[in-house]
């Protein structure tokens, strides 16, 4: 399947929402205790909980490591509702052709 300019674009979209939504709900979790506790939740190793809960980073930049892409994935944020404009697009155009 060839992509098109518009498909890439919405790839690209997506990919900024994406880091946007982590960004927020990094931002939402406020305390060092709550980021530790909700990261063991979705799957981090105690060390690695504790380490990127004490960062000193940004938020922007924390959203864009590789602890919260391990742990808020895509599908995660499909599930927990967050829609995204690729996979609104593929709908479209699978309802267009059939």
């Amino acid at each position: 399947m060839k992509v098109t300019n518009q498909e890439s674009l919405l790839v690209r979209l997506d990919e900024w929402l994406r880091r946007r939504i982590r960004m927020v709900i990094w931002k939402q979790w406020k305390k060092s205790k709550t980021k530790f506790t909700n990261l063991q939740k979705l799957g981090i190793d105690k060390g690695k909980a504790w380490e990127w809960s004490n960062t000193r980073k940004g938020y922007w930049h924390t959203a864009h490591s590789p602890i919260l892409h391990r742990s808020l994935t895509t599908e995660n944020l499909r599930k927990a509702g967050y829609l995204f404009f690729f996979d609104y697009h593929k709908t479209v155009i699978k309802r267009s052709v059939a």
